[in-house]
């Protein structure tokens, strides 16, 4: 009913300003109707504005909100395109390294049998089937367990804001997820090549994917390298004249190593500056939203003589024992170097903190 008075109001108020603007003068001469024409323009010009500028005003909005408003239809794309070709990650990350295990079966360890002592034999063995199978039971577990999220049923969780897109109470380290339409607990980022949110339940998977990816890579690259300048220097006697006289299965014998080789080797440089990155992060108990935030208070509280504290900063050495899961000194053992489905030793929805009420910190 407010409402609906308040725009009959503006409505009569537009009408009579109107039917004022149009009253003819009396006793006005033809100089000097046009000072009085143009006022009444002006005014009604004003009023316009005003009456145009209330529909949408708002004390909230800034820069930042019509950016946001500006590049919706943007971030609309970007997110439904990303969840559609996660699936194509997923399967394109699954294909790549079967196309790697396959290679090394067929090429790289016949050649290790036949050449190296026992010792390296059983070395090779070894490590390389460790490896992988801590790649494939971190990369399963990463894409399919859920990151968190926030109880629907229950309204009195301990929360620090509310979600404007959820509408919901979101605890601390919690972000919406647009491609997931949904809250995270402690939400690091959305990966599209697990087609999944690494969130508070599977980043010590997310993290150990992308550690023994990386090293697998590295044992690769290490392990084919004289078979990859064989075959480098083969691949050049082919446009000789007149070409060498090779076997079919040599030639692709060849040009599997030297793919092996190129792909392990730029996925081990890429791969492995993202996992330092994010070695960084844990060691100073941060996720990579929480990054971009904790900058942008360092910077605000900076300009005021302060200095930021990241609340949940316990350590070194305890921020990954946090994340690891690790209790005890076994727990190294059987929880970091063996596949292992423990949950976290935290909620995700409460949180110890080194808080005092002097320290500056963002949620």
């Amino acid at each position: 009913m407010r409402l609906g008075s308040s725009l009959r109001w503006q409505l009569s108020r537009a009408m009579r300003l109107a039917l004022r603007w149009c009253r003819p003068l009396r006793g006005g001469r033809g100089g000097e109707s046009k000072p009085w024409i143009r006022g009444r323009c002006l005014d009604l010009w004003k009023y316009s504005r005003l009456l145009l500028k209330s529909l949408y005003f708002n004390t909230l909005n800034n820069s930042d909100t019509l950016l946001d408003c500006a590049f919706e239809p943007v971030y609309w794309i970007v997110d439904n395109v990303t969840r559609w070709f996660g699936v194509v990650f997923v399967t394109l990350v699954i294909l790549l390294t079967t196309s790697v295990v396959v290679i090394v079966y067929l090429f790289v360890l016949p050649v290790i049998l036949s050449t190296y002592p026992v010792y390296w034999i059983v070395w090779h063995l070894c490590c390389g089937h460790w490896l992988l199978i801590m790649v494939v039971f971190h990369y399963y577990k990463a894409t399919t367990t859920s990151p968190g999220h926030p109880p629907k049923d229950k309204l009195n969780i301990p929360s620090v804001s509310i979600c404007k897109k959820c509408i919901a109470p979101k605890p601390a380290r919690t972000h919406h997820c647009s491609i997931c339409n949904t809250c995270v607990l402690k939400m690091d980022h959305h990966c599209p090549w697990l087609n999944n949110c690494v969130g508070h339940f599977n980043h010590r998977y997310f993290f150990s994917f992308c550690l023994y990816m990386t090293l697998g890579c590295i044992y690769c690259s290490v392990s084919s390298k004289d078979l990859f300048l064989e075959a480098y220097s083969a691949i050049e006697r082919y446009y000789q004249t007149p070409p060498p006289t090779e076997a079919y299965t040599e030639t692709t014998a060849h040009k599997s190593v030297i793919f092996l080789w190129v792909l392990t080797s730029s996925v081990a440089v890429a791969l492995g500056g993202l996992t330092l990155w994010h070695m960084i992060l844990i060691s100073r108990g941060e996720t990579s939203v929480e990054r971009h935030i904790n900058n942008k208070e360092i910077r605000r509280l900076r300009e005021q003589g302060k200095v930021f504290r990241n609340p949940y900063h316990h350590g070194n050495v305890n921020n990954w024992k946090i994340l690891l899961g690790v209790e005890k000194g076994s727990h190294w053992f059987t929880r970091v170097l063996l596949p292992s489905s423990h949950l976290p030793t935290v909620d995700g929805i409460m949180w110890d903190y080194i808080f005092n009420r002097r320290d500056p910190m963002a949620i």
